[in-house]
């Protein structure tokens, strides 16, 4: 399964903004849960073709469980609270001073079943030239 309910989140995510700032890309946190389909479908798409070269190449990536929206809601509310709109819900964050720079505010990502690899792919590109905070 995609997202481990006994992983520890926080500690993921610090670990991960130490390995991004060595490598001096940012930290994309991905929030969603096992029952969810279409976050088990992102997940998928994620890892193959041209999408999983992106992943490596332009972000850390951490995946972080929210269980049935009971679980790691503090990890999700530090980063602006992007579970609002549905899951999966995406948060690109500097790894130079842990500022969000892209979070998915309105369910963007909440239909990945039905997104083609290329629209995941263009998605995820477009996020990753975010250089500046979102406001």
């Amino acid at each position: 399964m995609p997202y481990n309910a006994a992983a520890d989140a926080k500690a993921d995510v610090a670990r991960a903004l130490a390995e991004a700032k060595a490598a001096h890309v940012p930290v994309l946190l991905i929030f969603g849960a096992n029952w969810c389909e279409d976050c088990r479908a992102l997940d998928k798409a994620l890892k193959e073709g041209k999408n999983a070269q992106l992943m490596q190449q332009e972000f850390k990536v951490v995946k972080v469980d929210v269980g049935n929206f009971d679980h790691n809601l503090d990890v999700a509310q530090a980063y602006g609270n992007p579970l609002k709109k549905g899951i999966p819900a995406a948060v690109l964050v500097s790894s130079d001073n842990n500022q969000v720079l892209y979070a998915t505010k309105g369910g963007e990502l909440a239909n990945a079943r039905r997104m083609s690899e290329s629209g995941i792919h263009d998605f995820f590109k477009q996020a990753a030239s975010v250089k500046s905070p979102a406001l």
